[in-house]
């Protein structure tokens, strides 16, 4: 299979992979204290409408829950599969979270607003990863989930 057939970009493609999709591992989230924040307030309404969220925070050492879920300090710590890794860290600072990212081996791994690295993207995607790049996870599951 071409590995650039990993890189969703269609509405329906985004619409399939969100059908398949249930345990979210959200890199570089947010605790409730920056609730004005996408990297909170997205996590948050997935997690309302039905998605289990794992938090992965890249910062706040002092923060051990989030959402009512258990703060993982990387990754690789995350027990069982995951479907997602949701990612909120600047373009430049993901190259550092590739290997730990390919490592756990996602099922997709999604980019938010503003957020493209097409290094990365393609090193995921040759793994056999899904890849969104430069969407908002919120907008697209409000948009494409009935």
């Amino acid at each position: 299979m071409d590995w650039k057939a990993n890189i969703l970009t269609t509405d329906q493609q985004v619409g399939a992979l969100l059908g398949t999709i249930k345990r979210i591992a959200v890199l570089g989230i947010k605790p409730e204290t920056h609730c004005a924040q996408p990297a909170f307030y997205v996590p948050k309404y997935m997690a309302d409408a039905g998605y289990e969220i794992i938090p992965v925070p890249v910062y706040y050492p002092e923060v051990t829950e989030i959402l009512g879920q258990k703060v993982y300090r990387s990754l690789t710590d995350v027990p069982g599969e995951i479907d997602m890794v949701n990612v909120f860290r600047r373009a430049n600072d993901i190259r550092k979270h590739t290997i730990e990212i390919l490592g756990k081996k996602p099922a997709s791994v999604w980019f938010q607003l503003g957020i493209r690295n097409d290094d990365a993207a393609e090193a995921f995607a040759r793994a056999g990863i899904k890849v969104v790049q430069d969407l908002c996870l919120m907008v697209e599951h409000r948009t494409l989930v009935k």
